[in-house]
């Protein structure tokens, strides 16, 4: 399956950025998703192909334009599942991002000033979507970052399903965080002169016990940093 997505933006350039490297870069010079991007500004208004004006009942900044943004999605031929990317959107979750990575494909609409008229995103059913509890200049990087996300649940893409199984937020983790990871050397001696090794479980050959182990890390780590996880 070729997963793709459009890409509603006024900064088409931005694309396909770190995705054009590694792992995804390699999958997409592969066929096994790709993009394109639809410039806002090609539909705007004038000699200055105006895309946005000033909001309704006052304030600061500009609005994307309603009519504007629905010219450039109506371009699209197949637009699958539409999503806004918005920080007031639910959050992307690693079972969100499941979601749509199994989507034939999606439409990403990137704000930018103060947003855009939410009479395009009610006639279009746009589902808010939020990377975090913070505000980025524009919808670009967020777009990227969801994308990346999917892409490395794409089949073939990492190469190896358990990768993907084990990791922080997985079924396989138990939603949890994932535990730590240890390389050689098994005794490392830092900059400060500390002798740091290897736990010995890892060392043991006892798979069971390192199971073991590891789930209580998860464990540990979740209850310290994300206990909002374990009420799960």
């Amino acid at each position: 399956m070729n997963w793709h997505v459009n890409i509603l933006t006024l900064f088409p350039e931005m694309f396909p950025g770190s995705l054009g490297q590694s792992l995804s870069g390699k999958a997409l010079d592969r066929g096994d998703w790709s993009y394109s991007c639809v410039n806002i500004r090609d539909f705007g208004e004038g000699v200055h192909k105006t895309v946005d004006d000033t909001p309704y009942g006052g304030g600061a900044g500009m609005v994307m334009r309603a009519d504007i943004i629905e010219s450039a999605l109506l371009s699209v031929e197949n637009p699958g599942r539409k999503i806004y990317l918005s920080p007031r959107g639910k959050p992307l979750t690693q079972a969100l991002v499941q979601e749509f990575s199994q989507e034939p494909a999606l439409t990403l609409l990137c704000g930018r000033y103060e947003g855009v008229d939410q009479r395009v995103l009610d006639a279009h059913e746009f589902e808010e979507v939020s990377i975090g509890d913070y505000v980025l200049s524009g919808g670009e990087p967020a777009a990227l970052i969801l994308m990346d996300a999917c892409i490395r649940l794409l089949p073939g893409v990492m190469g190896n399903d358990e990768t993907v199984s084990e990791e922080s937020f997985s079924e396989g983790a138990g939603g949890m965080l994932e535990y730590p990871h240890y390389t050689r050397p098994a005794d490392w001696q830092s900059a400060s002169g500390d002798v740091l090794s290897v736990p010995e479980v890892l060392t043991s050959g006892n798979h069971a016990k390192i199971e073991e182990w590891r789930r209580a890390q998860s464990e540990k780590l979740t209850a310290a940093r994300r206990p909002d996880l374990l009420k799960k």
